[in-house]
């Protein structure tokens, strides 16, 4: 009998996992990042993980804009219009 756990009810980490539930979830939590940040009280470590993980924050939320306003141009037959004009 082998003494080493079984692996087969690992699971794998799921690279299509969004980077945060949504765009208002992103945009609170880099709000909370760059504050972090702009203290200047992280450790070096910390400081990278941070920034990494806004870049991230706010690459996933130029994805979710870019989104947004492509959809946008379909609904309006690719012709930007002020909102007050909707």
């Amino acid at each position: 009998m082998s003494t080493a756990p079984s692996r087969s009810r690992s699971t794998p980490a799921a690279p299509q996992d969004p980077v945060a539930p949504s765009y208002e979830a992103a945009l609170d939590e880099l709000e909370r990042l760059v504050a972090q940040l702009d203290a200047g009280q992280l450790p070096l470590d910390e400081l990278m993980t941070h920034y990494q993980r806004g870049a991230a924050l706010l690459a996933f939320c130029r994805d979710k804009l870019q989104a947004v306003e492509n959809q946008i141009k379909v609904l309006e037959a690719n012709e930007l219009k002020p909102w007050d004009a909707a």
